[in-house]
This record gives structure tokens, C-alpha cells and sequence, in this order.
């Protein structure tokens, strides 16, 4: 009997471990482009970029020192993440250097973060700061993915996260008045077709879950102090116009990718409508502070950088809906994700990400 419980104990321990390999096998990973919104820190291990968030009090939240992220902690890859079970993406930047000097084997398996602080969809947008625009983040992806550096398999079942935009349409306002420039609409179809191109191109790279996620109301955003012309006492109305044809343009985007592209799944954050929800009724959602940053100077918090010589923080970063004058707080980045994870059609659409992360696993 001994010999028996000891062999059905080794068994039981065998099974396990097997379905543990195999429910980690299924766990997807996730590829992420974009901006400073989900950037982890490429811009770190880019110096010859002067768009850094690499110095305190960045990071104090969660990581309790800099990491590049341009908010107090963690930002919504970081928590889709741990919502999925799988560790926090490096920059793609890091990944290639830890490659390139031996001290990993293989590009990570729970996918890259490619996206970097300033970039935009156009291609020169910030430029002269030394970002990384969107068309080089995906240059550097098929590179990988077409010297196979990265499984095709993983690429098929991960996440694609896409957020970019709100820096295109910041220096449209930005502008000087003697700047030669489209008006606003042509300019907003100029963004969207790019984001089109990333589509088309990661799709077939070997993308199916594609997930863009919307603008906030950038018109809201602190920095829009040092806009001339800009309202201190509320939103800046017609930067929000620009944001709101914007995210109509992805949507469509969004709700054409299964038609347009076989096998393919496309998922719309509505992160405009959910930044709005928490302006309009802040308590609930634990913010006592909805427009001026925590961290920064002078007129809400707005005129310059978190970190930067003169600037104050707050004592209570949680109750802040803005970390600095353009980011959201770790606060607000966790209330973002979990509308996004399980949230309902007002948030997020057709479906939400366990929704489209449950397909992946049954998929896989």
C-alpha cells in the first residue's frame, strides 16, 4: 500500500507539472506599439533621446525607482499582464542589447514593448527629440520576425496593443502661427491612414489579436498650459474635436479588420469615454483631483516636466487623475486596464481583453 501511495504521489505530481507546462505554453504574450502612454522604457536605452523619464520621482509607486515609464508606477501593459499571468514586457530596446551581449538566448517569449515616450503616427512628429516614430517600432518587429527571432506560433496568439497619436495632434496646437499646416480634418486623415498601414503590415506579419486602444481627451491633459490660446478653467474644446474624429477614424479601422482581414479579431478600448466617466464623477472612482498633476509647476502642474529643477509632487498621487503634466497615475492606469480587461461595450468593444485572451487560449 506504501509503494502505492508513493507511485500514484509521483503521478499526481507528473500530471501537474504537465498541465502547468501546457497552460503556460497557452498563456499568450503581447506585443505593444505606440507612445509614452504604454512605453516601459525605450527611450532609457535610447541616448540619443531627449524624452526620458528615467529619474525620480517616476516610478516611486511600484518599482520604487525609474524604469522609463512616464508615470509614479505601472501602466496598463503592466497590468494586463498580471490580469493574464505573465511577466511585464521589456523595451525592445533592452531585449536587444541583454541579446546581443549573451546574456539572454532568445528574445523574450511573453512578447516586447516596442513603443516609445514623444513618438506619433507621423512619422516626423518630435523627431528632433530622437523618438522612435511609429513606422520604425514596426520596422524593428519585422526584423525579428523575419530573421526568426521570434516564434510565428507566439506571434499568432499574442496580443497586439497599439496607442499612439495624442503627441500628433498636441504639436498640431503646438505649432507656430506662421507654420504652414493642413486644417484639421485632412490632418486627422493623414494620422488614420498611417495607423491603417501598421495594421495591414502587422497583420501580415502574423498578428490576429489586434487591440487599439483610443485617445484620452488630450485637450484635457495639464500641458495644455503652455498651449497659446489654450482654457485653463476647462478642456481645450477644439483639441478634443481633433481626438474625437481621431477615434472614430480607429474604430472603423477596428471594425473592419475582421472583414478585411481573415482569421483576424480587432478590439476597440474606448479610453476617451472612460477618462470622461472619471472627470465627470471622480469620488467614485477614488480621485479628488481630476486637473491639475501631482507632479510638475505652475499653472496645473502643466508648465514643466515631473523631476525637472523646481518642481513640486503631491502626497497623495492615488487621488490624482493626472501623474504629470500629460500621463495618467498609476491610479488611473489600473482603473483604465480593468475597464479594458473586463469591462462592458461602453468601455471596450466587440469584446473585452479576457474575452479575447480565453479565445486565445482555446486557440492555442
Amino acid at each position: 500500500m506504501d509503494k502505492f501511495l508513493f507511485l500514484l504521489l509521483l503521478l499526481l505530481i507528473s500530471t501537474s507539472a504537465s498541465f502547468s507546462t501546457l497552460n503556460n505554453a497557452r498563456l499568450p504574450g503581447m506585443f505593444i506599439f505606440g507612445d509614452s502612454i504604454l512605453d516601459a522604457g525605450n527611450n532609457h536605452f535610447n541616448k540619443n533621446c531627449s524624452a526620458q523619464a528615467d529619474f525620480p520621482p517616476y516610478g516611486s509607486a511600484f518599482f520604487h525607482q525609474p524604469t522609463g515609464r512616464f508615470t509614479n508606477g505601472r501602466t496598463v501593459p503592466d497590468f494586463i499582464s498580471q490580469f493574464i499571468g505573465i511577466e511585464f514586457q521589456k523595451p525592445y530596446l533592452e531585449a536587444q542589447i541583454e541579446v546581443l551581449n549573451g546574456s539572454w538566448t532568445d528574445y523574450p517569449s511573453n512578447g516586447i514593448n516596442f513603443a516609445s515616450a514623444g513618438s506619433g503616427v507621423l512619422q516626423g512628429t518630435n523627431e528632433d527629440w530622437g523618438v522612435i516614430p511609429l513606422q520604425d517600432q514596426l520596422q524593428q518587429f519585422q526584423t525579428l520576425v523575419r530573421k526568426n527571432k521570434i516564434d510565428p506560433s507566439l506571434v499568432q496568439k499574442s496580443v497586439f496593443l497599439f496607442e499612439s497619436g495624442s503627441n500628433d495632434i498636441f504639436d498640431y496646437f503646438l505649432q507656430l502661427d506662421t507654420t504652414p499646416k493642413l486644417d484639421p480634418d485632412a490632418y486627422v486623415r493623414g494620422m488614420v491612414a498611417q495607423v491603417a498601414k501598421f495594421i495591414d503590415q502587422i497583420y501580415k506579419l502574423g498578428a490576429r489579436k489586434i487591440v487599439v486602444v483610443s485617445l484620452g481627451p488630450v485637450g484635457c491633459v495639464p500641458a495644455r498650459a503652455i498651449l497659446p490660446g489654450a482654457p485653463i478653467d476647462r478642456c481645450y474644446g477644439k483639441m478634443n474635436v481633433m481626438v474625437k474624429n481621431y477615434n472614430k477614424g480607429l474604430e472603423n479601422l477596428t471594425n473592419h479588420i475582421p472583414i478585411k482581414y481573415p482569421h483576424a479579431i480587432g478590439v476597440y478600448g474606448a479610453v476617451y469615454n472612460i477618462f470622461q466617466q472619471f472627470r465627470a464623477t471622480p469620488k467614485p472612482y477614488g480621485f479628488s483631483e481630476v486637473s491639475s498633476a501631482c507632479c510638475g509647476y505652475g499653472t496645473l502642474r502643466g508648465l514643466i516636466q515631473c523631476g525637472k529643477e523646481g518642481y513640486e509632487v503631491c502626497s497623495r498621487p492615488n487621488e490624482f487623475l493626472f501623474w504629470d503634466y500629460f500621463h495618467p497615475s498609476e491610479h488611473a492606469y489600473e482603473l483604465i486596464s480593468k475597464s479594458l480587461w473586463e469591462g462592458n461595450k461602453f468601455r471596450v468593444r466587440p469584446i473585452n481583453l479576457k474575452t479575447l485572451i480565453n479565445i486565445t487560449r482555446t486557440s492555442a
